[in-house]
């Protein structure tokens, strides 16, 4: 099934995407809530009816009439997230990046799952993306596949942990890097290189979607793998290309890691971090290390960014430069 949330007489509506057309879920039945975080909250009730329902909308034999999807405003699928959090699941990302500075991966990569915190109050969907001046210095994108927790849970198992998963969706972690490598120096972060803005979407598939691109995961690990292409299109030029099935991190085990001593909640995100070849900083670190005489690529004013996951859609934006003019990079003392 595939949810997704558009904007509706001043407010997020969540409806069922099916055939290219929107169903409104509380027309479709009188027990669908309005809205995502009202669902995910009453998940393990509604989500049968919804299923059912879908299944009849598929067939195309529905009384309903639906709205087509690109007559209206899509939102996040999740627009008001309980909390967000981003991992670092994938080893090909890592090792790059690492040897792109001639540095050595650490041997704890294998050892255990790590994320951070993101802003979840930063989070937007399909559109613009409104960026201050000194986001401008470096600005990136990241490929990356997000998942949202629809059961609430602690010290989950990671032989267990699929069972909390809602759905997928797409996920953009923009990127100051300007921002973000100078207060990493302090051993901090990423803080303001990241907070401006994370962007998912443009829907929610639920797992029973992905049945068929099921693969074992990496060996020693836990948890549902996928065969999904991953690419990323800047203004039509295609500039990055991976798999999901490359995690070395199953979500699952990830999910673990978040939970333990800590209660998860339905509406909680939690991404895979970014993919090989899946942000400028990776590509131009790779492209300098192969010809000293590369050209670097960041996202400018204007651009288009298209990310795109087999079976979840496409993701795209455009960068826009905001009317103020303020800058804290010019506040560093020297």
């Amino acid at each position: 099934m595939k949810l997704v949330s558009y904007l509706k007489e001043d407010h997020a509506q969540l409806a069922i995407l099916a055939n290219d057309l929107l169903y409104d879920t509380d027309i479709l039945h009188p027990d669908l809530p309005v809205t995502m975080t009202m669902f995910l909250n009453y998940w393990e009730d509604v989500f049968p009816i919804a299923h059912s329902i879908n299944r009849i909308l598929l067939e195309g034999t529905t009384r309903y009439r639906g709205i087509p999807v690109e007559d209206v405003e899509i939102f996040a699928p999740i627009p008001n997230p309980t909390s967000c959090r981003d991992g670092y699941a994938f080893r090909q990302h890592v090792a790059s990046t690492r040897r792109n500075r001639n540095v050595e991966i650490s041997p704890e990569f294998d050892q255990f799952p790590v994320f951070y915190f993101m802003n979840h109050n930063s989070i937007s969907g399909p559109g613009e993306i409104v960026c201050m001046p000194d986001h401008f210095h470096k600005l990136d994108f990241e490929l990356e596949a997000a998942i949202v927790i629809c059961k609430p849970g602690k010290n989950i198992k990671a032989s267990d942990a699929d069972e909390y998963i809602g759905g997928y969706m797409i996920m953009n972690d923009l990127s100051a890097r300007e921002l973000q490598l100078e207060e990493m120096k302090l051993n901090l972060g990423p803080t303001k290189g990241k907070d401006f803005s994370t962007v998912i979407g443009p829907m929610l598939v639920t797992p029973d979607e992905l049945e068929d691109f099921k693969i074992p995961a990496k060996e020693n690990h836990t948890g549902n793998a996928y065969n999904l292409a991953m690419k990323c299109r800047v203004n039509g030029v295609q500039v990055s290309e991976g798999n999901l099935g490359d995690m070395q991190w199953t979500f699952a085990e990830i999910i673990e890691r978040c939970s333990y001593g800590v209660q998860l909640f339905p509406g909680d995100i939690i991404a895979s971090g970014t993919v090989g070849t899946g942000c400028f900083l990776e590509l131009n670190a790779t492209g300098k290390l192969n010809d000293p005489d590369y050209k670097e690529q960041w996202l400018q004013e204007g651009d288009e960014v298209e990310l795109e996951i087999e079976q979840l859609g496409k993701l795209k934006n455009t960068i826009v430069k905001d009317e103020n003019d303020f800058s804290i990079l010019a506040l560093k003392k020297l």
